[in-house]
């Protein structure tokens, strides 16, 4: 329910703040009626897809319209308690409803509600169920290869941004960019969004331990720091490159510092977690302002630049911060080099 919460209104008010005032009730509805078609596909085809009972490195089977759950039926959680399995598919639903709105924040103001509707089941198809199943899903190809990703670095945030920014490259440009001032419409909007997208990612991360033990309580605290310092970190960078910081700055690290903690939430310590929150939201800050300015695409929200690129830092700074001398859970026979190794092939 937290992640719902994190999709409407969290997630539809940032980017709608975001955008120019004409275009705000596009942009709420695209990702409200996406969302509700993912959780459809997700009972239909998706859960299968993506946890059936049979499958391959790639993807499941044999699971269709949940054909096989009932009220009785559980799933395991990471220390072999079980728990409702329809509870573990509403978890998962959300998940797959919030990614594939994500990958809106690369296309809002120029594609069609149609065209959108159409994307998103192909795109939920092809690219994030055979995603989940590879990283989370045992069996499936990343999982197998002892890849980290404790609430959806790779399976969310790496494979949202990216596909955003393909889809803007596909797109091409909005009509007048970027010659045209295209500023956010309402910043206030967009902070309220940013706090409820927060207040929500506990469910995210914390949720994502299936059970209330240590690791929920270390993966609610990372969020916490990690998320601080990445707002301040944005902020402070913005002081150093000659500008005000602002509040654009702070919602902007909030997500940041969001999605670097993500992979790494039951998989770091605090000290860990505050390092990636601050990295993630330096790097993402010349991501979009440098580097998007110069090669020139026009990725209208930041889901690349902070997404995937605060993904990308995220994933293979979980294979450091896992340490158990950096105060991370691993253990005796943890090998950072080797896991940097592994979470560099899970990114890639």
């Amino acid at each position: 329910v937290l992640v719902l919460m994190m999709i409407l209104p969290g997630l539809a008010l940032f980017y709608g703040g975001l955008t120019r005032s004409k275009n705000m009730l596009s942009t709420m509805t695209q990702i409200g009626a996406t969302a509700a078609l993912a959780m459809l596909i997700w009972v239909c085809w998706g859960y299968s897809t993506a946890f059936g009972p049979e499958g391959n490195a790639f993807f499941a089977w044999g699971n269709a319209f949940l054909s096989k759950v009932t009220p009785d039926t559980t799933a395991a959680t990471f220390s072999d308690e079980v728990i409702s399995e329809y509870v573990f598919v509403s978890f998962q639903m959300t998940f797959a409803a919030i990614t594939a709105a994500l990958v809106l924040g690369g296309t809002v103001e120029r594609i069609k509600f149609s065209a959108v509707m159409v994307f998103m089941a192909v795109w939920l198809t092809i690219v994030y169920f055979p995603i989940a199943h590879m990283v989370w899903a045992g069996g499936g190809l990343i999982f197998e290869w002892g890849a980290l990703d404790f609430a959806g670095g790779t399976v969310v945030h790496i494979n949202a941004g990216v596909s955003a920014l393909v889809a803007a490259l596909i797109l091409g440009k909005r009509k007048g960019y970027p010659t045209e001032p295209m500023p956010p419409h309402s910043l206030t909007l967009t902070m309220v969004g940013t706090g409820l997208l927060w207040v929500g990612w506990f469910g995210f991360n914390a949720g994502s331990e299936l059970e209330a033990d240590g690791i929920a309580g270390l993966a609610m605290i990372n969020t916490f720091v990690a998320t601080a310092a990445g707002a301040l970190a944005w902020m402070l960078v913005e002081r150093v490159m000659g500008h005000k910081p602002s509040a654009l700055g702070f919602c902007s690290g909030v997500i940041a510092g969001l999605v670097a903690v993500t992979p790494a939430a039951g998989n770091s310590g605090p000290f860990g977690a505050i390092v990636l929150g601050a990295l993630a939201s330096t790097v993402c800050y010349f991501a979009v302002a440098k580097i998007k300015p110069a090669f020139g695409y026009d990725e209208s929200l930041d889901a690349f630049g902070i997404h995937a690129v605060g993904g990308i830092i995220g994933a293979i700074g979980t294979g450091i911060v896992y340490s158990p001398a950096l105060g991370g859970p691993g253990g005796d026979d943890f090998v950072m080099g080797a896991q940097v190794v592994t979470q560099i092939k899970a990114v890639l």
